[in-house]
């Protein structure tokens, strides 16, 4: 295990930037290009990174299967979840200008857009994590014996 050293010094490093870049992205996707759906890429991506480094049984104590299950549920119902309350609030689905209206600044736009795409980053992030978890866990059919 400290046959490699430098990776897990450098991936201590870079993890943690990582997803401080994917948040910059998702909450810089109005502004301009980014989104939740990139920045949950790039959140997994990070993930992804550390099971590769410290390996899959390290990553799913430090992010344990059913926190995934929990964040897909979450951005799910985050992402509807702005539709039905602007629809609850007299708007048509995802009419954000129902959430906070103001004539001269479209302050529901922006606090809709972003419940939206932080519901998108949520699922997206979850569902990459859990399929990486789905083909990283599984063992293979033919051991390396019989090769």
């Amino acid at each position: 295990m400290n046959s490699h050293l430098i990776l897990r010094t450098v991936s201590k490093f870079l993890i943690p930037l990582i997803v401080v870049y994917g948040l910059y992205v998702h909450f810089h996707g109005d502004f301009g290009p980014g989104g939740g759906f990139q920045a949950g890429v790039i959140v997994a991506a990070a993930v992804v990174l550390y099971a590769l480094i410290f390996g899959i049984d390290a990553c799913k104590v430090a992010v344990p299967p059913s926190w995934i299950r929990i964040g897909m549920t979450v951005g799910v119902m985050l992402f509807a979840g702005t539709g039905v309350v602007t629809w609850l609030l007299g708007g048509a689905f995802f009419d954000y200008d129902v959430l906070k209206y103001d004539p001269d600044h479209p302050a529901g736009q922006h606090l809709g857009i972003i419940c939206v795409e932080l519901g998108v980053l949520f699922t997206v992030a979850t569902v990459m994590v859990a399929i990486f978890y789905a083909f990283g866990s599984r063992t293979p059919d033919i051991s390396d014996e019989d090769w």
